[in-house]
């Protein structure tokens, strides 16, 4: 589903050109993507377009507040993506509310434990759907391949 998502944030860089969605699922079908990848990545969408409307997490997106994850959050989002998503929040290239939505798709993958690249394809899907300009820097990380985060400079 991963590849999916990437492929659409590829092919639709601006959200404008996004087509509604069954015209989307033929042209992912024509682009060689298996049926149950589609409609994994599909429920996904949607899930993440509720998310940034009635259904966003309840907090201040500007909150100073600290995360503390739940166990089971720690189970699937390990040290490294908890890591990543406190240096993303402290770089500024996100804020709570956003992280809040990461977090919860994260959790909506069927995965068991969500890799640090998964991770990185959700960021940039929030940040794609919410359409935030994002530093070249922090947008090289999101694309890279590495799993480890670069220092800052």
């Amino acid at each position: 589903m991963i590849d999916v998502l990437v492929y659409l944030f590829e092919t639709y860089a601006h959200l404008d050109s996004y087509p509604e969605p069954n015209q989307l699922a033929r042209k992912l079908s024509a682009a060689g993507f298996e049926q149950d990848e589609i409609e994994e990545a599909m429920g996904w969408l949607s899930g993440l377009e509720s998310a940034g409307g009635a259904d966003k997490p309840l907090i201040a997106a500007e909150s100073r507040s600290i995360r503390l994850y739940s166990l089971t959050e720690q189970s699937r989002l390990d040290t490294e993506c908890r890591g990543f998503l406190a240096f993303l929040e402290e770089a500024g290239a996100i804020n709570a509310l956003t992280r809040e939505i990461v977090v919860e798709r994260a959790l909506a993958l069927e995965d068991e434990e969500v890799s640090l690249a998964q991770l990185k394809v959700i960021v940039l899907m929030v940040l794609w759907n919410q359409q935030v300009t994002t530093d070249t820097l922090v947008l090289e990380e999101l694309l890279s391949d590495d799993d480890e985060p670069r220092a800052p400079h």
